[in-house]
C-alpha cells in the first residue's frame, strides 16, 4: 500500500488522478510475512467500506448513504466505477507468458505482479520466462565466437594439461587452421563455388588471380605440403617431381583438378593440418630448426609454420569476405609474432629489390652484426611494438640510435601491406624522416606477398 513516503495519498491514489479512477494496487509483501491486525489488513477487492470507515475532510458535506474517500469529491448522481474482478490462480498463471513479453494490458500487468509477490512458484516461472525473452532478440549475432575453441581448450588444458602439448611456436598455426576450419564447417555446398580474388604485389603493381573458395583451400593445402615433406610426410601433389615454388605448386594443383575442387577438399586439408600439429608435437625440440625450402628461399620450421599461420589468416579473411562471414584478426600475441617474422625478413626483401634496381643503392655498408642505418617501424594497436629495420645490408643490425626515418602503422594494416592487400602508397599512417628510406621499406614489405 502506498503512503506519504512514495508520493501517494493515504488511499493509494495519485493526487493528480481524476476523480472516479480506480487504481490497481502495486506489489505488496505476502500477508503471511507481515504481522498486522485484522483492522489493518487490506479489504478484498469488490467490497465496500461502511460509513465512518474513513475520515471525511473538514468542511465537506457527504450525501446521505455515500462515503467520501479522503481527498476525493463525491458528485451527486455519479455511479462509482465497477471494481476489478479478482482473477484465479490458474488464470494469472496463464498470463505469465504475455506478461514476460510485456504484452499484457496495464490492468492485467498489475494483477499479475501483485500475484507474483504472493505466489513463489509463479514468481520462479516468471523469472525463467523473462530470461528466455532475452534470447529472442532478432538483432543478436548467432555466429559462434571464432575464439571459442581456443578458450574452451585453454580452460580444459588448465584443468588437465596435455601429456604432449603443442609447442608454443606452433600455436599460431594451430589457432588459425582451427578458425578457418570453423568457417568452412558453417558454409553451404553452393558457397564453396563462390568467387574469390587472390591479390599480391609484384615489382611496382598489384597482381590478382580469380579462383573459388575450394580453390583457395587447395592452394593452402599444396603450400602446406612443403612443410609436410620437410617432416617426411606425404606430399599432397604426390611424386618426387612436384614443384617447390609455392605459385608453381598451386598452378599445378589447379590444372590437375578436373573437375574443379568442391567441398571434398575440406577433409584432406583439415587432416593434413592436424597431422602437421601432431608430428611437431611428438618430434621434440630439435625439429624447430629444421629447414623448409620454398624454392627461392628457406625458413626454419618454427618460422615456416608461423608463415603458414599468417597465410591461413589472410586467405581465411578472403573467403569470409566472399561468403559474407564475420572473421576477426588473430589474437594480439599471435599477431605480434607474425609482425616480428615480417620485420626479420624485410632487410632481405629490400636487398632483393635493390639488386633489381627497384630501390635506392646502399649508402653505408657495415660489417655483419654491426648497427647500421635503420628505419623505426612503430606498430600501433593489437600486436604492436617497435622494430628497427636495417636499410643498407641484411646482415646489419637495426638500431634506434642510427634511425633515419620513422613509420607508424596499425598492426592489422601492416599485415595487410605484407599480404599485398594494401598498396604501399596508402599504408603509412605517419611518416617522418628520410622519404626515400620510407618508400623503399614500404615497397619491400608489399613485395613480400605472393600467391
Amino acid at each position: 500500500m502506498t503512503g506519504p513516503l512514495d508520493g501517494g495519498s493515504r488511499d493509494g491514489r495519485d493526487p493528480d488522478e481524476p476523480a472516479g479512477f480506480l487504481r490497481i494496487p502495486g506489489p505488496r509483501t505476502p500477508p503471511d510475512d507481515v504481522d498486522v491486525t485484522e483492522e489493518e489488513r487490506p479489504r478484498a477487492r469488490g467490497t465496500r467500506e461502511t460509513p465512518g470507515a474513513r475520515d471525511v475532510p473538514e468542511g465537506r458535506d457527504v450525501p446521505e448513504g455515500r462515503v467520501a474517500p479522503a481527498g476525493r469529491d463525491v458528485t451527486e448522481g455519479r455511479e462509482a466505477p465497477p471494481a476489478a474482478e479478482p482473477l484465479s490462480h490458474k488464470v494469472l498463471m496463464s498470463l505469465l507468458g504475455a506478461w514476460a513479453l510485456s504484452a499484457c494490458p496495464a490492468e492485467e500487468t498489475a494483477l499479475v505482479e501483485a500475484h507474483l509477490t504472493e505466489c513463489a512458484p509463479c514468481a520462479d516461472e516468471a523469472l525463467r520466462l523473462r530470461d528466455a525473452v532475452g534470447l529472442l532478440h532478432a538483432d543478436g549475432n548467432l555466429d559462434l565466437d571464432p575464439l571459442l575453441r581456443s578458450r574452451v581448450l585453454e580452460n580444459a588444458l588448465g584443468r588437465r594439461p596435455a601429456r604432449v602439448p603443442v609447442p608454443g611456436w606452433a600455436a599460431p598455426y594451430d589457432a588459425e587452421t582451427a578458425r578457418l576450419d570453423a568457417l568452412l564447417r558453417d558454409i553451404g555446398d553452393a558457397e564453396w563455388h563462390a568467387p574469390v580474388r587472390l591479390k599480391w604485389y609484384e615489382d611496382e603493381g598489384t597482381v590478382s588471380r580469380r579462383t573459388t573458395v575450394a580453390g583457395v583451400i587447395g592452394h593452402l593445402m599444396t603450400v602446406d605440403g612443403l612443410v609436410a615433406t620437410s617432416l617426411g610426410l606425404d606430399d599432397p601433389l604426390g611424386g618426387s617431381d612436384a614443384p617447390v615454388h609455392p605459385t608453381a605448386r598451386t598452378e599445378s594443383f589447379w590444372r590437375a583438378a578436373k573437375p574443379p575442387p568442391t567441398r571434398t577438399i575440406h577433409e584432406p586439408w583439415r587432416e593434413q593440418s592436424h597431422t602437421l600439429i601432431r608430428t611437431v608435437s611428438f618430434a621434440g625440440r630439435g625439429v624447430a630448426e629444421l629447414s623448409v625450402s620454398y624454392g627461392f628461399f628457406a625458413l626454419p620450421l618454427r618460422d615456416a609454420l608461423l608463415d603458414r599461420a599468417f597465410e591461413c589468416w589472410v586467405h581465411g579473411a578472403d573467403i569470409a569476405e566472399a561468403v559474407d562471414y564475420p572473421y576477426k584478426p588473430p589474437s594480439a600475441g599471435h599477431l605480434h609474432e607474425m609482425i616480428d617474422l615480417a620485420t626479420r625478413l624485410l632487410p632481405a626483401a629490400l636487398a632483393i629489390r635493390r639488386r633489381s634496381g627497384l630501390a635506392a643503392p646502399a649508402r653505408e655498408l657495415v660489417t655483419a652484426g654491426s648497427p647500421g642505418r635503420s628505419l623505426h617501424l612503430e606498430i600501433e594497436g593489437a600486436g604492436g611494438g617497435d622494430w628497427f629495420i636495417a636499410l643498407d645490408s641484411p646482415a646489419a643490425v637495426g638500431s634506434r640510435e642510427r634511425s633515419v626515418a620513422q613509420v607508424a602503422l596499425d598492426g592489422v594494416e601492416f599485415c595487410q601491406l605484407v599480404a599485398g592487400r594494401v598498396s604501399p602508397e596508402d599504408a603509412a599512417a605517419g611518416q617522418e624522416g628520410d622519404r626515400e628510406a620510407i618508400r623503399d621499406v614500404l615497397f619491400a614489405a608489399a613485395t613480400m606477398s605472393r600467391l
